[in-house]
């Protein structure tokens, strides 16, 4: 049963005070210390929310009433430093909240923590944190998925039913996948992005993990909705929710011959093939289809992203934004190096270097410009699967394994890269899509992928909460 749903009845309803749960989440934030999924915690806030919360009449119609929800720190609050997981905003504090924690607050959420991260959401593991890596949950050897694998990770060791991470590339479908909960990434332009740091403009969404498809579905559809804060933000309502399936009859599901390679782990596609077994027993539909140019999308996305993240970071100079280290020779130029340099850390630094050379003149034809071409060529190979081929929604995996062990690929940033194959191709199309555990491979979660038409989130979380319904913990159909 749903995490967010009990507190908020229970909250509501003055069963339960908004200070038991507070007392109850700092209890557990302290005894999973050992995870360091946390950058910043503090009792006395919570209090302070839950206090707040408890003094509000009952009946209220707080969607979220007492439910404790973290915060991957790339997401800005006025209480407590927001540090992207980079020594270059060490201590920084906003003037403001984002847009999603305004919306968060006004439910009645509590927010609980700010987790850690890939440095500025760079990475696919969490050990490019300035802070120290994130251990998974079930295994301290291994990773939990990146970059938001501190929000994972509390998710997934039961401190928070649900937690808001950010996706550029996968960023918590992929975390999610390893950790064994729900992620959801929501259609581009569905959430606002104000006060979300900027990695990648035309990539990042603010996505939201659950212990069960309703705790995400429930805190995606509180935090939805048009912004005016964001020009990018779509014209639309808040999200509203389908109720549950029973059944998924009239409903096709594709299942993309290029997300099923001859390497691919054999715990990840048995429980790829016991979900489309599932589906059909459901009375859904499964067939193949194809992704011709998906090929490309791991070279493309990783020409985009970098471009735009060495735009975006282009402020964090010594001068206008973050920590200012001053140079042995005193000038501007020496500023700039000392404290760049130091601030941030080598994968940073790695993709802003291959930004910066593929915006560069006599560069950005042959790559950039070629990069947004495939990105158009990808987006139309899921238009005509969507609209021409009348398929409802894809199967994938979500990730090519169950998690690697820490330390593992840290050597060879292309092998780490290529952890988002079947995640980033969808953030360059700005579709709706979200992973859900569906079995183990060696005694490690794995999940498996539902992507759905742009601003379809609702039929895909109604899927997601039948196919749920029959599955047990470990995957394995009841």
């Amino acid at each position: 049963m749903s995490g967010v749903r009990i507190i908020t009845e229970s909250v509501a309803g003055k069963r339960t005070s908004a200070a038991s749960v507070a007392r109850e989440t700092g209890r557990r934030l302290e005894a999973t210390r050992e995870l360091n999924a946390v950058l910043h915690w503090d009792q006395a806030d919570l209090d302070r929310q839950a206090a707040a919360l408890d003094a509000r009449p009952s009946g209220a119609g707080l969607l979220l009433a007492g439910v404790p929800v973290a915060l991957k720190d790339n997401i800005v609050t006025t209480e407590g430093p927001t540090t992207c997981g980079s020594r270059i905003l060490d201590g920084y504090e906003s003037p403001y909240d984002a847009t999603v924690v305004t919306k968060l607050r006004a439910a009645g959420a509590i927010i609980a923590a700010k987790t850690n991260l890939d440095e500025f959401a760079m990475g696919s593991s969490t050990e490019h944190s300035a802070y120290g890596r994130v251990r998974h949950p079930l295994d301290a050897t291994r990773v939990p998925g990146g970059s938001s694998g501190g929000s994972a990770a509390l998710v997934a060791a039961g401190v928070v039913p649900a937690a808001l991470g950010s996706e550029t590339g996968g960023s918590v479908r992929q975390p999610a996948s390893f950790c064994g909960v729900v992620g959801v990434k929501p259609s581009y332009g569905r959430v606002s992005r104000f006060g979300l740091v900027a990695f990648g403009s035309s990539l990042d969404q603010v996505s939201v993990f659950g212990q069960t498809v309703d705790d995400a579905a429930r805190v995606l559809a509180v935090i939805s909705g048009h912004d005016r804060h964001d020009a990018t933000s779509a014209a639309l309502p808040p999200l509203a929710l389908e109720g549950p399936r029973r059944d998924l009859r009239g409903l096709t599901f594709g299942m993309p011959r290029e997300y099923f390679p001859p390497d691919l782990d054999g715990g990840v596609r048995a429980g790829l093939d016991r979900t489309a077994h599932l589906i059909q027993s459901l009375g859904g539909s499964v067939v193949e289809v194809t992704l011709p140019h998906t090929r490309f999308a791991v070279p493309c996305y990783y020409i985009v992203a970098p471009a735009e993240a060495a735009a975006n970071l282009a402020r964090y100079d010594g001068v206008r934004y973050g920590q200012r280290r001053v140079g042995p020779e005193g000038d501007i130029r020496a500023l700039y190096r000392a404290t760049r340099g130091q601030g941030f850390g080598a994968e940073v630094q790695r993709r802003i270097l291959i930004g910066t050379y593929v915006l560069s003149s006599g560069y950005y034809d042959a790559y950039y410009r070629k990069a947004q071409q495939v990105r158009a060529l990808l987006a139309d190979d899921f238009r005509r699967v969507f609209e021409d081929q009348g398929v409802d929604m894809l199967l994938t995996p979500t990730t090519p394994t169950p998690a690697f062990k820490a330390g593992e690929k840290t050597a060879d940033p292309v092998a780490m890269y290529l952890a988002d194959i079947f995640t980033c191709s969808i953030n360059l199309a700005a579709l709706p899509a979200m992973s859900l555990p569906v079995g183990r491979s060696e005694g490690l979660p794995v999940g498996a992928q539902l992507v759905a038409p742009m601003f379809a989130e609702g039929r895909m979380l109604a899927v997601a909460q039948a196919l749920e319904a029959s599955l047990d913990a470990t995957g394995e159909v009841r």
